[in-house]
């Protein structure tokens, strides 16, 4: 086998276009495949499938969670960040009343705020990483099965 030679594959390339489409759709809170609204059941669930194009939305993976987990935590981390920014701009007398009132609150908001963002990115990262599959358009495309039959 040479190493130059082309490498071929049904999944699609991880360009940058489409990494931004895919996330630029997440961080609206739509679809990152198809861009569909109404993937939330409410602030904090998602719908079992896109009501567009019928992917699952939470993937197969018992585990598939703690993805959007660790991209709350990184969000939530960056706005932690921030304060300790203020308090060494401030520094030798920084305001810290303020600083213990509003860190809490702000660390707190930030994580519900994030949530769903975080949840709509990872699925936007999974799908680049791990292409949907024809499998899974299909058992959205299929009747579903009557009961007693």
């Amino acid at each position: 086998m040479r190493l130059d030679a082309p490498h071929h594959s049904n999944a699609p390339e991880l360009d940058s276009m489409r990494a931004l489409r895919l996330l630029g759709r997440a961080l609206r809170l739509r679809c990152p495949r198809c861009g569909a609204r109404g993937i939330f059941a409410s602030w904090t669930r998602l719908r079992d499938r896109c009501p567009t194009c019928g992917i699952a939305l939470e993937r197969r993976e018992s585990d598939y969670f703690i993805g959007a987990y660790l991209v709350n935590l990184v969000a939530v981390e960056i706005l932690l960040a921030l304060i300790i920014l203020v308090v060494l701009l401030t520094f030798p007398t920084p305001p810290w009343d303020a600083i213990e009132i509003i860190a809490p609150i702000l660390m707190f908001a930030g994580a519900i705020g994030c949530y769903p963002f975080a949840k709509t990115t990872w699925l936007a990262v999974d799908i680049l990483l791990r292409p949907v599959t024809a499998e899974e358009v299909e058992a959205h495309a299929a009747p579903p099965p009557k009961p007693g039959a």
